[in-house]
This record gives structure tokens, C-alpha cells and sequence, in this order.
């Protein structure tokens, strides 16, 4: 089984360190770009902190009334900034890998900071199936599901760019308005050919409701928010 893992430059010097940033209603993918507003005072701290530093999140579900964040995090680089008057920010953080919680340090800051791996997509060196024609098929499901929606170029472009079987199911995904515990059992899945599996009978099994509902599926998913 080979791996294939982005080549993105922020990963060539990472420390293996950054900042954690809990939140109950995000999973951050790799390629997937999202607005972040930033208004704690603990999280205004670790916005600057990352801007003077690596520019990296790592951005971890937690569910409610719970301090414990999913072992399987996106790391994100900070791409776009703007601080506000009254010191609150507003962010633009694209994913850039999956990396796995090893541990985290000691509280010496008002935020989280833990120590990661990268995790690399696991790609079998022998498919069961056309990996070009699942990648379409997902997509044409998803443009089905979702018709006239601008994000159908985008997916389009990336297949045109010859992107992974993996990278094209997370940018699929990270767009799917689903509960945010489903959505994080496809950032854990680092087997390719296993997630778009996964992918493809999701897509499926909400067919039937999209009819049904003639459309009331919500897309885009909402601005985020700490």
C-alpha cells in the first residue's frame, strides 16, 4: 500500500507542533478552504500566536459538554486575516493534511497546543475498481443531489487537474451538509479506496431523500464561528 500525503510548503518545515482549535461543528479537510470568526480572548491569543508563527491550526471536533477533541485533526494554514478595531479576527484557514493528536502540552497559554503526525492517504497498490470512474461517479451523484450549485465547477476543475481518488472525496465531503460526526468518520478513513466507498453509498442513500424533498437540501454549509 503506497501513501500519498500534499505536498503543500507549509509541511516541508512543520515543527510537528500547533495550536488545537476545538470546535463542535467543523471538520477541516485538506483543500478545503473556510471563514473562521475569531472573538474569544483565548483564541485571539492563539490567532496571533499562529500568524507570528507557523500560520498553522489544527482545527479538532469536540463534541458538546466535553473537553476530549476527536484523535484525528485538520491542519490548517492560515491563507487570509483581517484583525478587527476591537481585536477579534477574521480567518481564512485552507486544510492542508490530517494529522493524528500524540499528546498535548502543558497548559501554559489560555489555548491548547498538541503535538502531531501526519497522516497520509493510504492507497492500495491494487485497486478493486476503476478509481478515474469512481471519482466521477461521486461527482456526478454530488452535482445531482446539489444541481446548479457553483461548487460543481470547482469539483469539475479538480478533476480536470488530475487530483487523487482521496483529495477528490474530501473536497466532495467537506461540502456534504451532514452531522458533523459523520463527516469526521471520512477524515479518518486514511484507506482511499475505502472512503470513496464510504462516499459513494452516502451519496446513494440521499438520493431518495433529495427527491423527496425536491430540494431543500442545504448547500453551502454555514459561516464558522468559535
Amino acid at each position: 500500500m503506497s501513501q500519498w500525503c500534499l505536498s503543500d510548503p507549509a509541511l516541508k518545515t512543520f515543527s510537528g507542533r500547533a495550536p488545537l482549535f476545538p470546535l463542535p461543528n467543523l471538520v477541516l479537510f485538506p483543500h478545503a478552504a473556510v471563514p473562521l470568526h475569531i472573538f474569544e480572548a483565548r483564541y485571539r491569543e492563539m490567532t496571533a500566536d499562529a500568524l507570528a508563527g507557523e500560520r498553522l491550526l489544527a482545527v479538532g471536533l469536540q463534541p458538546p459538554s466535553t473537553e476530549a477533541v476527536a484523535p484525528i485533526v485538520g491542519l490548517g494554514r492560515l491563507i487570509a486575516h483581517e484583525r478587527l478595531d476591537d481585536g477579534r479576527y477574521i480567518l481564512v484557514l485552507r486544510g492542508v493534511a490530517r494529522a493524528r493528536i500524540l499528546s498535548e502540552e502543558p497548559l501554559d497559554r489560555p489555548y491548547r497546543v498538541g503535538h502531531l503526525e501526519l497522516c497520509c492517504d493510504q492507497v492500495p497498490e491494487t485497486p478493486t475498481f476503476d478509481r478515474q470512474a469512481r471519482a466521477e461517479e461521486i461527482t456526478s451523484l454530488f452535482c445531482n443531489l446539489f444541481p446548479g450549485v457553483e461548487f460543481q465547477r470547482l469539483v469539475q476543475q479538480a478533476l480536470s487537474e488530475e487530483l487523487p481518488l482521496g483529495s477528490v472525496c474530501d473536497i466532495i465531503a467537506s461540502a456534504l451538509p451532514l452531522a458533523p460526526s459523520i463527516v469526521q468518520n471520512f477524515l479518518e478513513e486514511l484507506n482511499t479506496d475505502v472512503r470513496s466507498q464510504m462516499l459513494w453509498q452516502l451519496l446513494k442513500r440521499m438520493e431518495p431523500r433529495a427527491e423527496n424533498t425536491a430540494g431543500s437540501l442545504d448547500f453551502p454549509p454555514i459561516f464558522s464561528m468559535n
